[in-house]
């Protein structure tokens, strides 16, 4: 493990076994996905081995407290909503977001987790919706893309792309073709807020003929962009 990884992972070292590292836990809209729209539980678990340039939640990094699995339950079902979210941060680095997303399932919820798609996710209960990104090369992470998840992914799973140039957008038209993801899953894009307007995606987007969903990150235009907690 290289120094830079270390310290990205450092803040886990202490974490009780058993337990999780928790960023936060709040309601809110969902903003993505074809889940968009619906009133959601977020589980935003903290510490990610990815830095990608246009991060929107740096502060999960570091910052989180330990919580047993059963209080994590316990409070997403204190909201009483159907739809929960595992997020983070990268929820993948803790084992014990595995039997998280079982008990949650038990409990009745819709469980999605988001992830960067560069950890195996050949363990996840198949009773989640895996939302998946593909990495693009203006990421900075695309040499990380895991692609044997994409032997794992079930057809209710969505693969999202976030697209911060042209170059983003063609690379993302490439890696659909070559793997018919667009015939598989439901496949996202979504332009890095401020970066690529989101006219100009959709425009990208009608010209290439693909079956893709072009998605807003609606929590953006609801509340300010920086906003945390929603």
């Amino acid at each position: 493990m290289n120094l830079a990884l270390a310290s990205r992972l450092e803040p886990l070292a202490g974490k009780p076994p058993g337990q999780l590292l928790i960023h936060e836990i709040y309601r809110s809209v969902q903003g993505e996905s074809t889940f968009a729209g619906l009133p959601c539980v977020f589980v935003r678990l903290a510490v990610c081995d990815a830095r990608c340039v246009w991060c929107d939640t740096p502060h999960a990094f570091k910052e989180g407290k330990p919580m047993p699995l059963d209080a994590v339950v316990e409070q997403a079902l204190a909201f009483a909503t159907p739809l929960v979210e595992i997020t983070g941060g990268e929820p993948m680095l803790q084992p014990e977001v595995l039997p998280l997303m079982a008990k949650l399932a038990d409990a009745g919820f819709t469980v999605l987790l988001e992830t960067s798609g560069a950890h195996d996710l050949s363990k996840v209960d198949r009773r989640v919706h895996i939302i998946m990104d593909l990495k693009c090369p203006d990421s900075g992470e695309c040499a990380n893309n895991r692609r044997e998840n994409l032997t794992v992914l079930k057809p209710t799973d969505q693969i999202k792309f976030v697209i911060a140039s042209r170059g983003d957008f063609d690379w993302s038209v490439k890696t659909i073709r070559q793997h018919g993801l667009d015939q598989r899953f439901t496949v996202l894009m979504s332009a890095v807020f401020e970066n690529v307007q989101t006219r100009q995606l959709a425009e990208w987007l009608l010209g290439s003929g693909l079956n893709v969903r072009l998605q807003l990150q609606m929590h953006k235009y609801i509340w300010p962009p920086d906003m945390r907690g929603v």
